[in-house]
């Protein structure tokens, strides 16, 4: 973990926020309580308001399953309800809400068309999950049972083992698409609100395309480098790219910019934010794979090594071992990574070549320099302050970066530094 002040260059360790929140419940999503249609009421808990749009989105939703049949809604409907409405850090609405904010936008009908987006982002990360989840063989997520563990185990005493397993399997699959058609269908009422400015319809639906099919492209590249031992550290960060960069946050800025109405410039420098620290972000995720507390990830340690993901770290150490012809260290890598049975002991032993060849160091300088790239950026002078403030302390936030860089009086240095093809991932 780094902080950056105004060099840029990265000092003592911030203390990151526990990936795992309390449910919405916690935040705002009792039953009745209102959703919020006043920005600076959404400016006080983000996370709550889009806790209480998914409760009446989801609501309905789940009425047509249960009229439908009572096992398909039980074992599925209610499923994909609980996960998406327990929720993480709503990073992705986080996103859209304080671009929106940054680009002025929050009159109560850009309030309703907002919240309502980023519900359908949480259930578009819904699928993702569930599907992640299963294709990963991940048991757990959020702390709790992954969806295709928690089917099965229902399951398992009254049905063969393997029954149970395949109906496990096959749950998690149609839960993820349940999950991305209520997405679409929830986007597209936004499409229609009759509110919605000429033209920006048909922008929302270009970013909501791009953004489907990207989150599908990098997920792919991601099972594809474990298949094919794919390690490159070229080939790991456009894996990054398209499956963080982009999805989680460069398109979600996009989307708050678009829904505020605001112009192809000021959509690009949010972009190009995005694109910087989305990039952190999916770094950040694959140190903390190795080396964060599964109790504030949620998920069992050292899970990209057993399954033998193309990680950026590990590609760095890979990389610098063979520089140095140090056999130790390649022997370590070649051995564990996509080793399942992988010890707790030969886990400590990859993480000590990571931490010897020099790799997590230049991750976290990688880490360090993308964050000043995204806050740099964000110092344009036709965002509103306050909220470009909140914006660059949620970006520093998901990259484990803290920001100490001043408020601007106008625009940035020539001298910022921009991002390099390969940080960008073109």
């Amino acid at each position: 973990m780094c902080s950056i002040q105004a060099t840029g260059r990265p000092t003592a360790a911030a203390p990151r926020r526990p990936s795992v929140v309390a449910g919405p419940h916690a935040s705002g999503g009792q039953a009745g309580e209102p959703v919020p249609r006043d920005a600076r009421a959404v400016d006080d808990d983000v996370p709550g308001a889009v806790a209480r749009e998914l409760r009446d989105l989801l609501a309905g939703r789940l009425a047509e399953c249960r009229g439908l049949d009572p096992v398909f809604a039980g074992d599925i409907a209610d499923r994909v309800d609980r996960f998406t409405r327990r929720g993480g850090r709503r990073i992705r609405a986080r996103m859209l809400w304080w671009s929106l904010r940054a680009c002025g936008g929050g009159d109560t009908a850009q309030v309703r068309v907002a919240l309502r987006t980023a519900a359908a982002l949480e259930l578009i990360q819904t699928c993702a999950l569930v599907h992640d989840d299963l294709m990963d063989r991940a048991p757990t997520r959020r702390g709790a049972p992954a969806l295709h563990a928690d089917v099965a185990g229902q399951y398992t005493g009254t049905v063969p083992e393997a029954a149970a397993h395949r109906l496990g399997t096959s749950a998690a699959m149609l839960a993820g698409d349940l999950a991305l058609a209520w997405a679409d269908d929830a986007l597209t009422g936004v499409l229609r609100d009759p509110a919605l400015p000429d033209g920006t319809a048909h922008r929302l639906a270009g970013v909501w395309r791009g953004l489907r099919t990207e989150m599908v492209a990098g997920q792919y590249l991601d099972v594809h480098g474990q298949a094919t031992s794919a390690h490159s550290m070229a080939r790991s960060m456009r894996a990054a790219y398209l499956k963080s960069a982009l999805y989680t946050v460069e398109r979600p800025l996009e989307l708050g910019a678009v829904l505020a109405g605001a112009d192809a410039a000021t959509a690009g420098t949010l972009r190009r934010a995005g694109r910087s620290a989305g990039l952190a972000f999916q770094l950040r995720d694959d140190l903390d794979d190795l080396f964060a507390d599964p109790r504030v990830t949620g998920k069992p340690s050292g899970g990209d090594v057993r399954e033998g993901k193309p990680s950026y770290p590990l590609a760095v150490a890979r990389a610098l071992a063979t520089g140095a012809g140090d056999r130790t260290a390649l022997g370590v890598l070649r051995y564990a990574v996509g080793r399942a049975d992988l010890t707790d002991g030969e886990l400590a032993d990859v993480r000590e070549v990571v931490r010897t060849t020099g790799a997590l160091e230049l991750v976290e300088t990688r880490i360090a320099r993308l964050t000043e790239q995204c806050l740099h950026h964000l110092h344009e002078p036709v965002l509103a302050p306050g909220a470009a403030a909140r914006l660059r302390g949620l970006l520093s936030e998901i990259t484990g970066c803290r920001a100490q860089v001043p408020e601007p009086a106008g625009r940035p240095p020539a001298t910022a530094p921009a991002a390099t093809a390969t940080e960008a991932g073109r």
